[in-house]
């Protein structure tokens, strides 16, 4: 873990850049709108910690009502049970017999799910389980359209609910279904449509589990782009959107739909220039070691009139258009993440900040949890 770029109480001016900021403020607003629509509606909220990876984030969520988070790994399952999270599931398959064996240890201190999505990986799950006395919850994934993990949609997994129920250190929790793919389809009928689909293979699914006598208590899934459609559809009673809290570059990308929420940019980049060779170009202290570039350049923020244009390891370039105003020496600008998560991913703290001053300095302790 580096040395943090902050202390709490410290100017915003004097955060060391680069640094990951979080405006509290828009933070805040963020969560508490997401917890506010999701309860009225009577559905549970189950925030993917892979946006942030940071327990104090995660706890503020439960704070405001989500019933836990999910997250992608072993090791950022443990990070969240550690921080006193007590309901992670871990939205992803888990094969490796070491790593099956960790995740049943968790389940001596926390509620733990993961996700099956073939008859071969149950026993060894469940072997898992009785090793440590413990009962895992296991729900099915299907694939409703992302073309990634998951059975085919209706009597396969209900075939696969079968199996699970047989293991009595197992417990068929449900059903995930994540369209993934969704989140970014720009137009708002993409979207729609698209969740339209899934949620007919959804409650298909869910209707051939129920057929063959089993309960299906939860179908769990959406995310930031589509979590308006899953709410409305009937079909899933809990919602896995993640990055709401932060929002990022390539979200803005999107459309919004008539009447959609919009949530508000809360994360960025601070950078400072170091250097201003010409009038039209301005170099910054953060390039492509301090953000993914999987979903595109940063867009700095409240200066338009600006442009991050190409970066290097550790410079950002800045394009200053005839007119602007050129930023001087040692100056800070605010980015925009292209992509939230994976960025996040780069830090080892997130500066907490509120106005002009740091309210927090927050470890990112499940960063780069891989295994």
């Amino acid at each position: 873990m580096q040395r943090a770029p902050a202390s709490p109480g410290d100017p915003v001016a004097a955060v060391e850049t680069p640094a990951l900021v979080l405006d509290l403020d828009a933070f805040e607003r963020n969560v508490g709108a997401m917890a506010h629509e999701v309860a009225s509606r009577g559905l549970r909220l189950r925030p993917h910690a892979k946006s942030h990876k940071t327990p104090a984030i995660a706890l503020a969520q439960v704070a405001r009502g989500a019933v836990g988070v999910c997250c992608q790994k072993v090791d950022e399952a443990t990070a969240f049970v550690e921080a006193g999270i007590g309901d992670v599931l871990v939205t992803n398959e888990i094969v490796a017999p070491s790593k099956l064996l960790r995740l049943a240890a968790l389940a001596r201190r926390a509620r733990i799910g993961v996700l099956v999505d073939d008859a071969r990986a149950v026993a060894p799950l469940a072997q898992a389980a009785t090793h440590f006395g413990v009962v895992v919850d296991a729900y099915v994934e299907v694939d409703v359209g992302a073309g990634r993990c998951g059975v085919t949609p209706g009597e396969a997994a209900a075939a696969l609910a079968r199996r699970v129920a047989e293991e009595r250190s197992l417990r068929f929790a449900g059903l995930h279904c994540y369209h993934g793919a969704a989140q970014h389809l720009r137009s708002p009928d993409e979207r729609r449509l698209a969740i339209a689909s899934a949620a007919a293979h959804a409650a298909a699914s869910r209707d051939a589990v129920t057929r063959a006598g089993i309960a299906c208590p939860i179908v769990t899934g959406a995310g930031t782009g589509t979590w308006e459609h899953e709410m409305a559809s009937g079909v899933w009673n809990e919602l896995q959107a993640g990055s709401y809290v932060f929002m990022d570059a390539d979200y803005a990308r999107n459309t919004p739909g008539t009447g959609e929420r919009r949530f508000e940019h809360s994360l960025f980049v601070v950078a400072a220039v170091m250097s201003t060779p010409t009038r039209e170009r301005a170099i910054c202290d953060a390039g492509l070691k301090a953000f993914s570039f999987d979903s595109g350049l940063p867009v700095v923020h409240g200066r338009a009139d600006l442009a991050y244009r190409k970066a290097s390891d550790e410079h950002g370039v800045l394009e200053v258009p005839a007119g602007a105003r050129a930023p001087e020496l040692g100056e800070r600008v605010m980015l925009i993440p292209g992509h939230c998560d994976p960025t996040a991913n780069l830090y080892d703290w997130v500066v907490a900040c509120r106005g002009a001053r740091v309210e927090h300095v927050w470890p990112v302790s499940a960063r780069g949890a891989l295994g």
